[in-house]
């Protein structure tokens, strides 16, 4: 893993063109402050991955003002038990999830959403917002959405988080089950960082004190005395990150989960539909050898989800047997 940060002295190259000692010294001075600003940030994050005991599993490289972690996705602990309204996804890993973390946030003037991640947890997976309705207007963020909230409508597993469309485990609330293996678990912990740069911290302020009711934006942030800016989980909806308070450059070059592929026809697979009224018993299990599957009961029947990986790289044999494709028993290779 390569943590050092690599960041190109402009001011240096700028000097060799114009061949002046003096212009050197002048602008490397009046960089200063930016360059240290960016390596204090750098090393925040990569501090924070360190901490918490995940950089067995997840990288971090600094370079071009952005800070890349990067994942697979797929965390080490208990995944989609407990789940009533599922979409009949599961959880695969991802190809090389790179998530650019800026090391020189600045606070924007208009909150900014996506239907997708907003940020990325410590541990690698992605963090999305609290709905599962797609993306969200400027009037919806002011507006709670009971009808999307993946924790009522019992879409969450008992660690928040779940498999979307693309077959990506990601969080919708507060990471309980990540936080629970963090080396480093307590208020002043960073669980993540939001991708315009500012981090994720738990439901009490980073000294341990409680927030007060109304103090938190739309987003779920507040000011920060360290970093200008910070967001915050909390037991009421929103739950985690809502909205993006910081500028992106382009909300579009952020990553997604593209769904799996099958393999015999380059298509890609048809998206689950949520049985009506939801399952029952729904179990995660998973073996050392790569082999997944989910198993639950709906009406009285039993239906499934299996996967293990093929002689193919980034892919893997698939048995399905779900209510979305009426009980009928499918097989097939699909790959990232």
């Amino acid at each position: 893993m390569n943590t050092s940060p690599r960041f190109p002295l402009r001011a240096g190259a700028l000097a060799i063109l114009l061949g002046s000692t003096a212009f050197l010294t002048a602008a490397a001075h009046a960089d200063e402050p930016d360059i240290d600003q960016v390596q204090a940030h750098c090393d925040a994050v990569v501090k924070s991955v360190e901490d918490a005991g995940f950089s067995d599993k997840v990288a971090v490289t600094c370079e071009d003002g952005k800070a890349i972690i990067s994942s697979d996705t797929y965390p080490d602990h208990e995944l989609m038990t407990g789940i009533v309204g599922t979409n009949e996804q599961v959880p695969v890993p991802a190809k090389e999830y790179d998530a650019p973390i800026p090391l020189k946030p600045e606070l924007g003037d208009t909150p900014q959403t996506r239907d997708a991640a907003l940020g990325v947890a410590v541990n690698g997976v992605p963090i999305f917002d609290y709905t599962g309705g797609g993306e969200m207007s400027q009037d919806d963020l002011a507006h709670y959405q009971a009808q999307h909230d993946t924790f009522q409508t019992q879409q969450l597993d008992v660690c928040g988080g779940h498999a979307g469309r693309g077959d990506d485990y990601h969080y919708h609330m507060k990471p309980r089950c990540m936080i629970e293996q963090m080396h480093n678990a307590g208020d002043d912990a960073i669980l993540g960082w939001a991708f315009d740069g500012f981090p994720i911290y738990g439901d009490k302020n980073p000294d341990g004190t409680v927030i007060a009711k109304g103090v938190l934006d739309v987003c779920n942030g507040q000011a920060d005395d360290n970093y200008g800016y910070r967001y915050q989980t909390s037991e009421e909806a929103p739950y985690i990150v809502q909205c993006l308070m910081g500028k992106v450059d382009d909300l579009k070059d952020l990553p997604r989960t593209a769904p799996l592929t099958n393999a015999a026809t380059g298509q890609g697979s048809n998206p689950g539909n949520p049985p009506n009224g939801g399952v029952e018993n729904l179990v995660f299990t998973q073996d050392e050898g790569g082999s997944r599957s989910m198993d639950y009961r709906y009406d009285g029947e039993d239906y499934y989800i299996r996967y293990s990986p093929s002689d193919q790289a980034d892919c893997y044999n698939f048995e399905s047997r779900t209510v979305t494709n009426d009980g009928k028993v499918e097989t097939g290779e699909f790959c990232r």
